[in-house]
């Protein structure tokens, strides 16, 4: 059986690069003191309530607010660039 007659295929097609990629804006100086500023505010706040320094004895508040200041901390550190 003959064989049929393919198309031709232009190969003299010219390569275009991807765009390059947009590199993020660089996180503000002051921004990697909040960071650790927050974490160690929650920790101090976590201690201080251990040794009876804060206001109304040891209660949960200050724990769970000690544990929010921590994990703000730790959000913040996932957006520093």
């Amino acid at each position: 059986m003959p064989k049929s007659k393919s198309r031709q295929r232009d190969r003299r097609r010219p390569y275009a690069a991807p765009p390059p990629k947009k590199r993020p804006k660089a996180s503000p100086r002051w921004y990697g003191f909040l960071v650790l500023g927050l974490m160690i505010v929650g920790v101090l706040m976590i201690v201080a309530n251990y040794m009876g320094l804060l206001p109304g004895d040891t209660r949960q508040l200050w724990l769970w607010l000690g544990l929010g200041f921590i994990a703000a901390g730790f959000i913040a550190a996932t957006q520093w660039r």
